[in-house]
């Protein structure tokens, strides 16, 4: 009777349980192919391989075939601690990396690898013989892993020095995000195309490059305003073929032509030429000549859009006043301003003065404790003390005014309340009187905002210059229209300078913010007759 030791037992019901995990999994996938759980079974797969595979073949087949082994346990089986790693970091990090990105580059590369380790394995065995039954194997493994690593290796060194290249001849993938880098900060037409020019010199064998303006009606001209030459006469017929899309590219003698841009009626060409007769362009030089020639579209689309807004904006400033849907910019711009100089303060400046008060306060506490403070070191502390708290109550509020966070939460109606009750404190105005009752429009945050800011500069105006004991500020609905009435008591000033004294900045802003919301603007005042401001908008 054949007696089979326990440990062929094992290792042979090991080796079918995990051949049947394979077969399962593969059933899974081929089933699931097309379904959301096909992530998961790739990552099961994956890891499974990765884990099983050095057990299996160089410790288990080994040991049931031969009666040895290739590597120990103690060296392959650390790696069957993939698979509960791999489902933990799989639930834990929610898909942080992209297996069908690793799956791709493990075949690129393991296929990749074959090669040069038959060459070095070839090598080794030509030169020297080593005793051992697997020794041929082993070597073959470690070199083969070797092998795969530098080939990731290179992967990553290419990416940390795409910009730093020896040569940039041929280098087309990395001069694309060259240029693309450099072309974000352009805002202007000759400078995005003298980049391409530059890139195009830099990759390819041409020598000279012209850049052409195509109109419609066929007429051609160079972007080089002092260039006298004309180097497209030999090749009018074929600039006329290159002109129907983006990136179509018609070789010719000597070089070849692309257009990379239009707008308007009128096609921006390249005209790429050699001192020599080059060859065909090869499909590496042409994919990469068409993907500069659709970013160059974009960013010179872009770079014109902007040049006519800026003529438009110069037209507009030399016209008159601003349109609103400017204005309703700016003050945008004004706001996000205000918010991120708010948000500053409060993280930096009011966390050092209130962590300085208190320092100030325990330094206080402890002379106090211990009754060895003299009377000029105790009035300087309270007084240092003192002032902090002020720095501190006028940074809050600086950020209050800049961005009104109560706005923010609970709207127009609360943070305005919250306004006059603060002016009313800190002013010299006698009452305050909001009435907000009818108000019951929701309003889009920054039509609230615009509203906000108009109160805010008038009770500022009426502290500053009016002189004011009562004010009435009053925000009401009248069918589709929000009403804002602003009065006070105030000494007013002359109508007809009502622009010209030192509040006209205040009015001016609130002009502006009032045309920003399609409204109409009413001021009545008179010398001695107090200040009254009505404001209408449609909803």
């Amino acid at each position: 009777m054949i007696r089979i030791p326990l440990k062929s037992i094992n290792l042979l019901s090991f080796f079918i349980s995990t051949v049947i995990v394979f077969i399962l999994i593969t059933y899974a996938l081929i089933k699931f192919k097309y379904s959301q759980q096909s992530y998961l079974l790739k990552i099961l797969m994956l890891m499974n391989f990765i884990a099983l595979v050095p057990f299996l073949f160089f410790y288990v087949l080994p040991m049931l075939v031969f009666g040895d082994y290739i590597f120990s346990a103690i060296v392959v089986s650390p790696f069957l601690l993939l698979i509960p790693l791999s489902l933990v970091y799989q639930f834990m990090s929610n898909k942080i990396y992209d297996i069908e990105f690793l799956i791709g580059r493990l075949k690129y590369y393991s296929f990749l690898a074959i090669i040069p380790t038959s060459l070095i394995i070839t090598i080794l065995a030509i030169v020297k013989h080593q005793e051992g039954e697997f020794f041929t194997v082993q070597v073959t493994i470690f070199t083969y892993l070797i092998m795969v690593g530098v080939f990731y290796l290179k992967e990553i060194i290419d990416f940390r020095f795409r910009l730093k290249r020896f040569s940039e001849k041929f280098n087309y993938q990395d001069s694309i995000f060259k240029f693309t880098q450099t072309i974000r900060t352009f805002t202007s037409l000759n400078q995005v195309l003298m980049e391409l020019k530059q890139i195009v010199l830099d990759v390819l064998l041409v020598n000279n490059i012209y850049m052409l303006k195509v109109k419609n009606d066929g007429s051609v001209s160079m972007l080089e305003n002092d260039a006298e030459e004309k180097p497209w006469i030999p090749y009018e017929q074929e600039v006329t073929k290159v002109i129907t899309d983006i990136g179509k590219i018609v070789e010719v003698d000597r070089g070849f032509l692309i257009k990379i841009g239009e707008r308007g009626g009128t096609s921006y060409v390249m005209l790429c030429l050699s001192v020599l007769n080059t060859p065909r362009l090869t499909r590496d030089e042409i994919s990469w000549l068409e993907t500069l020639a659709f970013y160059t579209s974009v960013s010179l689309e872009n770079v014109l859009k902007i040049g006519e807004l800026m003529e438009h904006l110069e037209h507009v400033k030399k016209e008159g006043p601003n349109p609103a849907w400017l204005n309703k910019l700016m003050f945008a711009i004004e706001e996000k301003q205000r918010s991120d100089l708010a948000r500053d303060l409060h993280d930096s400046v009011l966390q050092d003065m209130i962590s300085l008060k208190h320092q100030s306060e325990m330094f206080l506490a402890d002379f106090e404790k211990d009754k060895v403070c003299t009377n000029q070191i105790r009035q300087r502390l309270i007084n240092m003390n003192e002032q902090m708290s002020t720095v501190i109550q006028t940074t809050r509020e600086t950020c209050q005014e800049l961005r009104p966070q109560l706005l923010y939460d609970l709207g127009l109606v609360k943070a305005l309340s919250k306004l006059a009750a603060q002016h009313q404190e800190s002013s010299s105005i006698d009452k305050i009187r909001l009435n907000t009752e009818r108000f019951s429009k929701v309003l889009d945050l920054d039509t609230q905002l615009n509203l906000y800011r108009i109160v805010q500069e008038l009770l500022s105006n009426a502290v500053k210059h009016s002189k004011a004991n009562e004010v009435l500020i009053m925000l009401v609905c009248i069918k589709e229209k929000v009403v804002l009435h602003y009065e006070d008591d105030g000494i007013g000033f002359d109508p007809d300078k009502l622009y010209q004294n030192s509040a006209s900045m205040g009015l001016s802003g609130i002009r502006e913010r009032v045309r920003a919301l399609n409204g109409s603007l009413d001021i009545q005042t008179a010398e001695g007759k107090g200040f009254r401001v009505a404001i209408e908008m449609e909803l």
